[in-house]
């Protein structure tokens, strides 16, 4: 069985994920880890879960749920400045020989995202880009194989439609549904080779050329 353990497992990304995991790929066992596990008490009966309370910035206990995974997904973008969430889960990788990550993050880590909704959204997200760019480069040099993926604006669409981009290529598209970025993760999680050490844009390539999000 592979295992694989999810940071942050009430998400709404990381719920369709885990739903189409728990679906498609009979041959993987989830860990679950979040803050209050009641909120998945729907699932503590399968037998390919199990949750975990805790808080992904306490290392000992993003340690103890690490032992003999896989792959790790973290569903958080790293927003704090002391990067402690990113360092927690580089350590505790590395402490039980897990090799393969999966990080969120947002478009606009290379200043890659151009024209009118790039100057906006840079006016959006610029609090947290100094961490979320820090924490790309934590991953990349951390000797681990990884994959950094950078979300646009989310909707709720009822679609699986993107484009990907890599590092070094402009960023196409402004907006992508929850579904289409879980699609991805899915895929990384029945192929952990599948774009790993990349960052990697995703969104609808129908939006490009909008200068705000589309809903």
């Amino acid at each position: 069985m592979k295992k694989v353990l999810v940071l942050g497992a009430n998400g709404q990304i990381a719920r369709i994920v885990e739903d189409r995991i728990l679906k498609e790929q009979s041959d993987v066992e989830l860990t679950l880890f979040l803050r209050n596990s009641s909120r998945l008490s729907e699932l503590s009966t399968n037998k390919n879960v199990t949750l975990v309370d805790g808080d992904i910035n306490d290392f000992e206990a993003v340690n103890n749920a690490m032992k003999d995974q896989d792959v790790v997904y973290i569903s958080f973008v790293d927003h704090d400045g002391s990067n402690t969430m990113t360092k927690n889960v580089v350590k505790a990788m590395k402490e039980n020989g897990v090799e393969r990550v999966i990080e969120s993050s947002l478009l606009g880590l290379y200043n890659e995202v151009p024209g009118e909704y790039g100057r906006w959204n840079y006016s959006m997200v610029k609090g947290g880009l100094d961490a979320a760019i820090n924490a790309d480069k934590l991953l990349e040099e951390s000797g681990l194989t990884y994959t950094t993926l950078r979300f646009p604006w989310l909707n709720d669409r009822d679609e699986v439609k993107y484009a990907i981009t890599h590092k070094d290529e402009q960023y196409l598209g402004v907006s992508g549904s929850r579904q289409s970025m879980a699609d991805v993760i899915v895929k990384i999680i029945a192929d952990p080779d599948y774009l790993k050490n990349d960052s990697v844009g995703i969104a609808d390539a129908d939006t490009q050329g909008e200068d705000r999000p589309v809903y």
